[in-house]
């Protein structure tokens, strides 16, 4: 139990200082990870694109070998959840807020304010434009999520370890994991986990906010993102503390409801061709053009350069800062499921959604801008959806449901994070204390707010990338730890079956 309060509390005084720092010297607090961040991004940029790729790599193999076979748990084992409460949870806990943050701005930015290759404007930006958003939301992503999902639920499933971080490198560093190693390591996952939670939050209060400003003319402001994010944590609050089957749950199918409405609208709605088209021909592009743009990097041309830390590294940071949150949960509804249909499910439903999703609504941005009806690219990144649901019929009805759909995504990923966050500090439990899930609630939402005090979108985006260098580390010692393990399984499955 030692190691339990000693993880809680090293994270929560740690966490409970920078809150304190930021809203003494926010300034300060900005400039820091500013510089961080800028050391990062051009000292270890080649280290995130090679990490990511092989995180990649190492799924598709467990994918197409026998290891496919093994059960997350018993091989008796059924699962917890139907299929599709399963992915609808997994999904909206991955990247809710993202894709509608993103869903219009990242694809007209890069058509018409900064391109991926520095061609704006033309035919050629276009499907620029969209494969570079497929790339940076679509496989990459969930096989960085992925993993670290698939290699807790085998230790905590199938091996019976405490469901933390920690406890998956007991294969390369034994009884370590019970000592100080461990708590660092578990300190480090929850310190990720806390930031890219927070990050997420600020996005959706500023999401929130563009929308409300631009319907009805409410102020851009911290203050009024304070009402916002102060309204949703007690929402988020309650909905954590009535447990992961009834709120998350019910949320997360909620959430898939109203996206897929706004998704059936626009395709409706907008250029239904121009969508289903750039879709098919995107697809295309994305897989040829894969290897290429996984390794990517423009030493020899600083635009360029720029751009990929700007997107590429952020969204890199992002999902690796991001990963022990959506690993923990998703392997906490993975029980029974096999490592095949763990990593088939993980890596492509949710991809090809979010290629839907983004041919819909980055296309009709581009459309708009290129036939020139509407300016989308002078909006805020926050109002850009917003501004293109304004000229398509019930735009003012589609812009209400965005907001709802953001505020319960906003819900659902703090909820699940204030969850997992809880079993981090307390050495796995399944069901955390109350006490300890309000405590985490306080700090995501107070990490938000510091963050957005400081500086805005880019001191979310500048902690991020900070907070995820270390775990990505953790994340190579723990895809060691899983082969060595199922390299040992897997020996042993051939010599029961070499004696049959």
């Amino acid at each position: 139990m030692m190691k339990d309060k000693s993880v809680f509390y090293i994270s929560a005084i740690f966490l409970s200082l920078i809150v304190l720092f930021g809203i003494i010297a926010p300034k300060a607090l900005e400039t820091a990870t500013e510089n961080i961040q800028y050391f990062i991004t051009d000292y270890f940029g080649w280290y995130y694109l090679i990490v990511a790729t092989i995180f990649l790599i190492v799924c598709i193999y467990l994918f197409i070998t026998p290891m496919g076979r093994i059960k997350l748990g018993n091989q008796d084992d059924k699962p917890d959840f139907t299929r599709s409460s399963w992915i609808a949870m997994l999904f909206s806990a991955g990247m809710g807020i993202g894709l509608v943050f993103y869903g219009s701005a990242e694809p007209i930015s890069h058509y018409a304010i900064s391109s991926p290759t520095g061609e704006t404007g033309t035919a050629n930006a276009i499907k620029d434009a969209l494969t570079y958003t497929f790339f940076h939301w679509g496989l990459h992503a969930w096989a960085i999520y992925g993993i670290v999902g698939l290699i807790i639920a085998y230790f905590t499933f199938r091996k019976k370890e405490p469901l933390t971080i920690s406890n998956t490198l007991k294969p390369i560093l034994g009884k370590k994991v019970n000592g100080k190693t461990g708590k660092i390591i578990d300190i480090l996952a929850i310190l990720s986990t806390v930031f890219g939670v927070a990050t997420t939050l600020g996005f959706g209060a500023m999401q929130i906010n563009g929308g409300l400003s631009f319907l009805f003319g409410i102020p851009t402001n911290f203050f009024i993102q304070i009402i916002i994010i102060v309204i949703v944590t007690f929402l988020f609050i309650a909905s954590a503390l009535s447990g992961l089957g009834k709120g998350i749950k019910i949320l997360s199918n909620g959430n898939m409801i109203l996206a897929g409405l706004l998704l059936v609208t626009m395709l409706t709605f907008g250029p239904t061709m121009m969508i289903l088209n750039l879709f098919t021909n995107t697809i295309g592009t994305y897989l040829q053009n894969l290897p290429y743009m996984s390794f990517r990097l423009a030493p020899l041309n600083a635009d360029i350069r720029d751009w990929i830390n700007s997107w590429t590294i952020f969204y890199w940071a992002w999902w690796i800062a991001w990963s022990p949150f959506v690993g923990i949960f998703i392997a906490r509804i993975s029980r029974g499921r096999t490592i095949r249909e763990f990593v088939l499910c993980v890596l492509l439903i949710p991809s090809i959604f979010g290629f839907i999703w983004f041919s819909a609504f980055g296309g009709t941005a581009i459309h708009l801008e290129s036939s020139g009806v509407a300016k989308i690219s002078e909006l805020a990144l926050e109002q850009a959806l917003f501004g293109v649901f304004d000229h398509f019929p019930f735009g003012m009805v589609m812009s209400i449901i965005a907001i709802i759909l953001v505020a319960v995504f906003f819900i659902t990923s703090a909820d699940s994070g204030t969850f997992v966050l809880a079993m981090m500090s307390t050495n796995g439990v399944a069901n955390p204390a109350n006490r300890i899930k309000l405590m985490w609630g306080i700090l995501l939402t107070s990490i938000a707010l510091v963050l957005l005090y400081s500086g805005g979108l880019m001191a979310l985006q500048n902690a991020m990338i900070v907070a995820a260098l270390p775990f990505s580390v953790i994340m190579i010692l723990m895809t060691i730890s899983l082969f060595k393990s199922l390299n040992k399984e897997t020996k042993q499955m051939f010599k029961k079956h070499i004696k049959r």
